[in-house]
């Protein structure tokens, strides 16, 4: 198999939209959740959610393509641009055929859909925009940046609810890997933070209610969680072949050292109790290149801040890790901070994993307070900005209807 790089990033997050905006709000902790402005959300039992603040598409595209765009294909193509841009695609300078975009989402254009339902119902089927189709459909932002910058090796979008993003990073690994890609990007975009899905995931009992307090709402590990708060944004990457990167003169971030994938086959919504299903996506990517598992430093754990979650991924990591070894790993949330990018979240805490690797950091576990009882054996990172030297990381993602996914990451 060949080595796989990481050569450019991309993130747009509610507590920053940027590479280096973004490596300053997680090293000072800042939060990005607050209420909800983007709906009246008076009637909602949820009133809070991490938004995307301040960001403008036509940053990144010109207006006439922006009207064309639900927010969550002009988020993908913001963080895309980054990517690409960092990654210097822009010079032209590789085999178009063999550079490929996976580009996923959890929900889509849901913000589309709702608009032109509603127009639909109102007004008539005559007067919905010709433009609902390709606004809503999961796979349109993988298209669009494939078009943008003329890439037509292969390209889909894996819908794995919160895990689609780390899936779509890790297929694309193995796209490289196998030698049937020299670049790939990749990653994840969500912008569903409407009455809707609010009001559907409030009904699952699934978000925080802690509507006073947003600011202390996503806690994960904390005793008092009590769900997790909605996000929006997106993270993409630029995956690269060594000898590509090479070729190219790519700046090396990181290196991709395994991915893992594997299904509960247990609950449409709830994690296995035991966490063994997402053990064997943990140990499928460790395992992949006989990775030694003393060597993993750093957990970016899934971490939503939900009393079942929680405790089902840190009995997963002391499965996959073994009694000997899963004390060592510092693990944070960074939905901490940024709440819960459903689709979007594996990229978004792949990129901070590879910032707190660059940079010697560790970022805060925002409003851990008190440690769940059931939780104290682990190494979870403080409430507090901290210097660690990260070596080997893993991410982790899992989603409902039991998906899971794991990606190795690597200093060099």
């Amino acid at each position: 198999m060949k080595r796989v790089f990481v050569t450019g990033m991309g993130a747009v997050t509610p507590n920053a939209i940027g590479i280096e905006e973004f490596t300053t709000a997680l090293k000072n902790g800042v939060n990005g959740v607050g209420p909800i402005t983007s709906f009246d959300a008076s009637n909602s039992n949820v009133k809070i959610a991490a938004e995307v603040k301040n960001f403008n598409p036509e940053l990144y595209m010109n207006k006439k393509d922006a009207r064309r765009h639900d927010k969550f294909v002009q988020f993908a193509m913001a963080a895309a641009k980054m990517a690409a841009d960092q990654a210097h695609l822009q010079d032209k300078n590789f085999d178009p055929d063999r550079v490929g975009v996976f580009a996923s989402t959890g929900i889509g254009g849901i913000h589309m859909f709702e608009t032109e339902h509603n127009t639909c119902n109102e007004s008539g089927p005559s007067r919905v925009s010709p433009f609902l189709v390709p606004m809503m459909i999961c796979n349109i932002a993988s298209g669009c940046i494939a078009m943008e910058y003329g890439l037509n090796g292969p390209n889909f979008c894996i819908v794995s609810a919160c895990a689609s993003s780390l899936h779509a990073i890790g297929e694309a690994y193995l796209k490289i890997a196998h030698d049937e890609c020299d670049i790939m990007v990749c990653g994840g975009s969500e912008a569903a933070i409407i009455e809707l899905t609010v009001g559907g995931f409030a009904k699952m009992k699934a978000l925080s209610t802690r509507n006073d307090e947003p600011e202390k709402a996503s806690r994960a590990f904390d005793k008092d969680r009590d769900g997790f708060v909605m996000g929006e944004g997106a993270g993409m990457l630029v995956l690269e072949s060594e000898e590509s990167a090479k070729r190219r003169g790519s700046t090396i971030l990181a290196e991709i050292k395994g991915y893992g994938a594997s299904a509960d086959a247990y609950h449409l919504t709830a994690p296995h109790p035991d966490g063994v299903g997402a053990a064997k996506a943990i140990k499928k990517a460790i395992a992949l290149n006989n990775f030694p598992i003393e060597n993993i430093d750093y957990v970016n754990s899934h971490g939503t801040s939900t009393p079942l979650g929680d405790i089902a991924e840190m009995k997963a990591l002391r499965l996959a890790l073994g009694e000997e070894n899963y004390k060592k790993p510092i693990v944070n949330a960074t939905k901490s901070m940024i709440g819960h990018l459903l689709g979007a979240a594996g990229a978004v805490g792949t990129i901070a994993t590879v910032i707190q690797m660059q940079n010697g950091f560790i970022h805060p576990n925002r409003n851990l307070d008190n440690i769940d009882s059931e939780l104290t054996d682990f190494n979870l990172a403080p409430n507090h900005y901290m210097e660690h030297q990260i070596n080997a990381a893993l991410v982790d993602s899992f989603g409902f209807g039991g998906h899971n996914a794991t990606l190795l990451v690597t200093r060099v």
